[in-house]
């Protein structure tokens, strides 16, 4: 069952908004780049090719017109200031031509334009790596070397640093407007828990907000929650009054019957008849309590032994304990009391094992971390697994092995309900060996865990 819920409950609303969100985004960025680095291109490949064009005029003019010691001067001071190296082409040198992406290729085309017929832009001369320019002067073939760093465009690493902190921005801004999305649905999800659970004044939402279309939401909802808390109470006064008004008829009947009937058999039957009647009032009167119980710390085991002690001396049940020592659970007693006693109740008018005619109820409680696990179990005929789910509807009646003209329908409503409002669970099923089994989870009193 638990593998069942986790299976159905997938990705929350908050993670599935949040995830679309930043795929959205990180596309964009990804996009974006992609868009920039395309367009940097031509204007990036033509300023490169003119200021390599520009060292190259730049060197040809000033070998061309200096003599032969200040050219010495002049390439040396050109190598020194300007790291641009002019060095003569020999015929049997080999290059690596300079296309290694698309910008490289866009960079010679641009730089044989601009310089003419015979320019040669290689990668590397001689497996010596630089940028390397073929020009003529004069018919003279030479090399001017420089430094390719100069012109690169920019690296990897500076994309990616930009890359990684724009997705980081994004992702946060994504989780940021998920959370101001999902953040009317996560409370109205809470208060509609707290409205299942009977909770109704801590169901409220915000009348106030910002956005009209959650406002408009959360006064619909609110109107709602009133309404039914209305309802709810309502019903408890009228069970609780209709209940205490038919005490005083049956106070009547009763007495009438004991001085006005003769027959004695008839009277005990007469008298079985009201005692019926006024436990049926007693089942209304504890369906229609208030739903706010005050939790204490009280001992599951005191409470349960305290229970089975009006069921001893029957011959038509047995009741065997298997508790841990030293069970503490917040609860409240009395209502706790009223649990187990109703459960013990429909185990021996319900639960008799067929074989014997003999009600027999297994008890064990276990404790956990944070709870006390407590199973009610009887060895009965069970109950159709079609009526499971409606047995703790109030007025419902099952099949015919578990149901008698002698109550109302209420016991397991008033077990159910009572478990909800102490902030535990409460759950049936039939056990494979046969029978019914009543599971209850309660919380357990802090100060008496296990260290």
């Amino acid at each position: 069952m638990a593998d069942l819920e986790r299976q159905r409950r997938g990705l929350s609303l908050f993670w599935r908004t949040f995830f679309l969100l930043a795929v959205l985004l990180l596309g964009s960025i990804v996009a974006w780049l992609q868009t920039l680095r395309t367009l940097e291109i031509e204007p990036r490949a033509i300023q490169t090719a003119q200021q390599i064009a520009s060292l190259v005029n730049l060197s040809r003019a000033a070998l061309v017109h200096s003599d032969a010691i200040a050219r010495v001067s002049l390439l040396k001071t050109m190598s020194d200031e300007e790291g641009v190296h002019i060095l003569p082409r020999e015929p049997g040198d080999t290059f690596a031509p300079f296309d290694d992406d698309k910008l490289d290729r866009r960079i010679a085309l641009e730089l044989m334009a601009r310089l003419g017929p015979g320019t040669v832009v290689a990668d590397s001369v001689n497996q010596q790596p630089g940028l390397w320019v073929g020009f003529v002067i004069d018919g003279d073939n030479y090399w001017m070397l420089t430094d390719r760093a100069r012109f690169d465009r920019t690296g990897g690493k500076t994309w990616l640093i930009w890359l990684l902190t724009a997705a980081a921005l994004s992702l946060a801004g994504a989780a940021l407007i998920a959370r101001l999305i999902n953040r009317p649905l996560k409370e109205l999800s809470f208060a509609a828990s707290r409205v299942r659970e009977g909770d109704f004044a801590a169901s409220r939402l915000d009348e106030k907000v910002v956005t009209s279309e959650i406002r408009q939401v959360n006064i619909g909802f609110n109107r709602m929650a009133q309404r039914l808390a209305k309802i709810e109470q309502d019903r408890a006064v009228m069970l609780a009054g209709i209940s205490h008004d038919l005490r005083t008829p049956l106070a009547r009947l009763r007495l009438e019957t004991e001085m006005s009937v003769g027959d004695s058999n008839a009277r005990a039957h007469m008298a079985a008849d009201i005692e019926q009647l006024d436990a049926i009032i007693d089942k209304f009167l504890d369906y229609a309590r208030p739903d706010r119980v005050q939790l204490s710390p009280v001992s599951l085991n005191e409470v349960i032994r305290s229970c089975i002690y009006g069921f001893k001396n029957r011959s038509d049940m047995r009741v065997r304990l298997d508790l841990e020592d030293g069970l503490w659970v917040l609860a409240d007693d009395v209502e706790l009391g009223r649990v187990i006693s109703n459960l013990l109740e429909n185990a021996r008018r319900y639960g008799k094992t067929p074989a014997t005619g003999v009600t027999t109820v297994d008890i064990a409680a276990r404790a956990r971390e944070q709870s006390v696990l407590l199973k009610v179990r009887d060895h009965g005929p069970g109950v159709d697994p079609e009526h499971l789910p409606n047995l703790t509807k109030p007025f419902f009646r099952g099949d015919a092995a578990r149901t008698e003209a002698t109550g109302a329908g209420l016991g397991l409503s008033i077990v159910e309900k009572t478990i909800r409002r102490m902030g535990g669970r409460f759950a049936l099923a039939n056990t494979s060996s046969g029978g019914l089994a009543a599971h209850i989870k309660l919380p357990r009193a802090p100060q008496f865990k296990q260290k």
